[in-house]
């Protein structure tokens, strides 16, 4: 699966453990995972809030132990067996050991050495783990400015260890006026995860979650959006289903062929084959995305009169595609393109090669050339 974050109000670490758990990622399974850290004293809940209009959901840590500084190793001890988290972590204490002069162990961590921070990078490493998360892509950060109180006194925003974190990473960034929109945790687990950064990779878009941050500014929807899909022209898991019948005219099978497209099939076709006692016979073969099988399963049953089918999962490799619609003398023909051309509808050629009275080969040519020539002003991507 492919991760993209959308970062236009920044990101922190529990917006990005909120917009994981929009996602899908079960609340009681990262809760179970943060537990076997053997953290005590803390609960985390998924809380449904509006910012700037959109619902989102907001990621909210307790702890007993309000403690906000703490020595790097002591989190680091806590979060060792969960990779992203430790590299986190990590990642922190280093930048802060650059920036102070010291050796990374023995960085002092302040604002973020509380056991929240334990809670969020856990939390989010067990989310994209839950949601199969190969690669994560990150569009450019928005950076406030001005300056924060911190235990060293009043510093700049971005707080330098975001700076170098996102130094570090080679990060995009654009400004976002004033106020801290990027923290250290946020931009420590994007290099952790290791995000690429660049525009929306081409995939197949499945999911979109909205994590809420803790404040609600008129001027912006304080959310970090996520997008998650699969690769463009990955595998896809559909169902191919099948019945034997040898009683059905070939106008029944022509007529639910139609139906099942009509259904929303990837696509139906029908097999001549021979059954017992030579009896001729055809198969009838639907392939169809899961949450679309039940409707053909039933056309099936209902059309043919058959006693059941066979269901077989399937992995279909997929090239993207897109449709589009051009005239041919005033009459519409709709477009399916393809990495390797372009192909017009059949029943649109057809109606078209009837009322203009030429070939059907040379309605297709003139179609295809004008697709082929036209700017994609109406495209339909699936």
């Amino acid at each position: 699966m492919i991760l993209w974050l959308n970062p236009v109000s920044g990101i922190s670490g529990d917006m990005l453990l909120g917009a994981l758990l929009d996602l899908g990622a079960p609340l009681d399974d990262v809760k179970a995972a943060v537990a076997r850290t053997g953290l005590d004293g803390w609960d985390l809940r998924a809380e449904r809030v509006t910012r700037g209009g959109i619902g989102a959901t907001r990621a909210v840590v307790d702890v007993t132990d309000q403690a906000t500084e703490r020595a790097a190793a002591e989190l680091l001890a806590r979060v060792a067996d969960v990779p992203v988290a430790a590299r986190a972590v990590r990642e922190i204490a280093e930048v802060e050991a650059g920036i102070h002069g010291i050796d990374p162990d023995r960085v002092h961590l302040h604002e973020i050495g509380g056991l929240d921070t334990v809670v969020d990078t856990v939390g989010v490493a067990a989310a994209l783990d839950l949601l199969g998360v190969e690669e994560l892509h990150c569009g450019p950060l928005a950076l406030g400015s001005g300056t924060v109180s911190t235990r060293h006194g009043v510093l700049p925003v971005p707080a330098p260890a975001t700076a170098a974190l996102l130094a570090r990473a080679g990060a995009p960034v654009v400004g976002a006026g004033d106020g801290e929109t990027v923290t250290p945790t946020g931009a420590a687990l994007l290099v952790a995860a290791g995000a690429r950064f660049g525009p929306l990779p081409a995939m197949t878009l499945q999911a979109v979650g909205y994590g809420a941050g803790g404040r609600d500014p008129a001027e912006r929807a304080n959310v970090l959006q996520a997008m998650l899909g699969v690769a463009a022209g990955a595998g896809e898991r559909m169902l191919l289903l099948e019945t034997n019948v040898d009683d059905v005219t070939g106008e029944v099978l022509g007529h639910l062929v139609g139906r099942l497209l009509d259904a929303g099939a990837a696509d139906a076709w029908l097999s001549p084959i021979v059954m017992k006692k030579g009896r001729p016979a055809h198969t009838v073969h639907v392939l169809v995305a899961p949450e679309r099988a039940a409707d053909c399963e039933r056309i099936v049953l209902a059309e043919t009169g058959s006693l059941g089918l066979r269901r077989t999962p399937v992995d279909r490799a997929a090239l993207p595609r897109r449709s589009t619609a051009v005239e041919v003398e005033g009459h519409r023909i709709r477009l399916k393109h393809g990495p390797w051309g372009v192909k017009p509808e059949h029943d649109d050629v057809a109606a078209a090669a009837a009322a203009l009275g030429l070939p059907l080969r040379e309605v297709v040519r003139r179609a295809a050339d004008i697709g082929r020539l036209a700017p994609h002003t109406s495209e339909e991507f699936r």
